[in-house]
Order: C-alpha cells, then structure tokens, then sequence
C-alpha cells in the first residue's frame, strides 16, 4: 500500500492466471471484493492521527473519503446518502458498470502478469477474467440498454481486448510498480483521508505515470480528458513520494466500444493550479456532507441508469 502519510511497500493485486479446477470459485470469490469506496475502514498497515477519520467513521462507517464517494455526491447528495449513510443495496446494477468492471479486471489480470514477470495471458484467459465481473449479479439484477443482451456486451468484450492486446499500450514503458495499488493519505486539513486503488503504476528513467483504465463509447475529446483528470491529479499528490524530484504523469488509457475498437493514450503533467482547485472543491464536498446538507439531483443521464429510484421517490426530506 502507498499511503501519503508514510509509504508502504508497493503490491500488485490483480487476479490470478489459474484457469483449471477450482479458478471458477476462486475468481468469484475477488469478484466480490469490495471496490476501493466500500474497502474495510482501515486498509491493513494503515494508521493515521487525522481527526476527521472519526467523524467519517461515525457517518459512514469508514474512517476515510474515496473519490467515489465525493463524485457521487456531486452527482447526487441523496444517492451520496443512500449508499454511504444509510447502506442501502441498489436495486439494480447497470450493465456499463458490470462491464466496464469486466474489461478492467482483464486488463489489470495483463499487467500483473507484466509486474510478476509472467507470461503475457491470452485472450481467452483475459475473458476469462472479465466474466468474473458478472458472477455477483443475479441476471435479473442488471438493467441492460435497449439494445444490449449478455451475449453482445461479450462479443464486445472480445473485440475490445482483441484492440488491446494489439495496440502499444499493451507493453510498459519502463517498470510497472503496481497494480489495483492502494492509496491513502490527507490532502486537505479537516477533511477525513482520501483513499482509491490506482489501476496501473509505472515509473521509467523520466518519470512516474498514474494510469486510469476507461472504457467509453466513442473516442475522448480534449475536454473529456481535462474534464476525467482530478481524480487522478489527487493520486498523484498522494504518490509523490514514490520517486522523489521526479515528473510525474496522468494517464488514460481508453478502449472505446465501438463496431471496430479504438485503444487511445491521453498523457498530461500536473499543473499546480488545477490540483488546488481540485483540492477546494473535496473539501467543500466534506463539508456538506458533514453538514448533512442531501437533497436530490434529477438528471436524465444520472436518474435513467440509478438503482436507487424506488428509494428516491420514497424520500420526503
């Protein structure tokens, strides 16, 4: 674990590459880890003096603040209070987040093969592991798109790691440091830890890169990029410590889920000044949170794909 208040020693956590008896279970069982906004409260090695730990602790159970957590706010105070004040399970999982979960996991299975000096999985073991995305999600759970089946989001699975395997981006350049790397640290006083897992970590003679994987329907434009970077530029204050003086990088690596996938590369140096504003906005987001300040947020795009709308409509204030 990298922690901004004292490094750890880097791991890579992906899953593993066994495909004979037993993988099924086993990879079912990682499946179901809890992703980095619903991690245990604290991760393991992991201490702090941070007072407002215990308020965060006290609300929500866990004594810390994901970037999940402060995006879902954002979005919607009430969804926010839902999922983390009041622990309610959503009603639905959306299909873009089963396999948008899906492809991660199979990408971050390449890498740790890179980061353990394995052989570089195929594709069906890379499929293998996106598959394990579903196996905690009764079929009828999952709302798909009007056009979409279990079937065809395989198929597109497929052709997107096919894209993948092909493209630069599969190789390193350098050293991969980590993979599904913990991260934990303050960034802003009076305001609990922030903590994630970093998807890819590498470091080369230059620089040190912290790699975010996405998956969109189209390629990104300018502004998607500046728009998806904050996220990342808080890691990257937490990781500063790994290489001393170094640059250090932002990246996305993006695969669209078009009719003929795209792998794009989208690098960027942090600027100062965007990581203050950025640094701003988490803590006025902890203040409203810790004011108690939900309401909710209606939005075509954010309410279409909610699993929370049978408890909204239920809300009275």
């Amino acid at each position: 674990m990298i922690a901004g208040t004292g490094l750890g020693t880097c791991r890579g956590t992906g899953v593993g590459l066994d495909v004979g008896p037993g993988a099924a279970a086993e990879t079912k069982s990682l499946a179901k880890s809890p992703p980095p906004d619903l991690a245990p409260r604290t991760p393991a090695g992991t201490t702090s003096s941070n007072p407002a730990n215990d308020t965060a602790l006290k609300l929500t159970g866990r004594d810390y603040i994901s970037w999940s957590a402060i995006s879902t706010f954002r979005t919607c105070p009430l969804k926010y209070k839902f999922r983390y004040i009041d622990g309610l399970e959503e009603e639905t999982v959306s299909s873009v987040l089963v396999f948008g979960t899906g492809i991660h996991t199979a990408i971050e299975q390449h890498f740790q093969a890179n980061l353990a000096g394995e052989k570089q999985p195929t594709l069906d073991q890379l499929m293998f592991a996106y598959r394990s995305a579903w196996l905690p999600h009764e079929p009828e759970q999952v709302s798909f798109g009007s056009r979409e089946t279990r079937e065809s989001l395989d198929d597109l699975a497929g052709r997107m790691l096919t894209a993948f395997l092909a493209s630069k981006s599969a190789g390193v350049n350098g050293r991969v440091l980590g993979v599904e790397e913990e991260i934990r640290g303050k960034l802003v006083e009076g305001v609990p830890d922030l903590y994630g897992r970093v998807d890819l970590l590498t470091e080369d003679r230059d620089a040190l890169a912290i790699i975010d994987i996405k998956t969109s329907r189209g390629k990104w434009s300018p502004e998607q990029v500046e728009d998806s970077g904050e996220q990342l530029m808080l890691y990257s204050k937490l990781a500063s410590e790994i290489s001393p003086g170094k640059k250090i990088l932002t990246r996305f690596l993006v695969l669209t889920k078009t009719k003929e996938p795209v792998v794009e590369e989208h690098v960027r140096e942090v600027e100062p000044g965007n990581l203050q504003r950025t640094l701003a906005g988490v803590e006025r987001v902890w203040r409203a949170i810790e004011s108690g300040v939900f309401y909710p947020a209606p939005s075509v795009m954010a309410c279409s794909g909610c699993g929370y709308r049978e408890a909204c409509r239920a809300w009275s204030g």
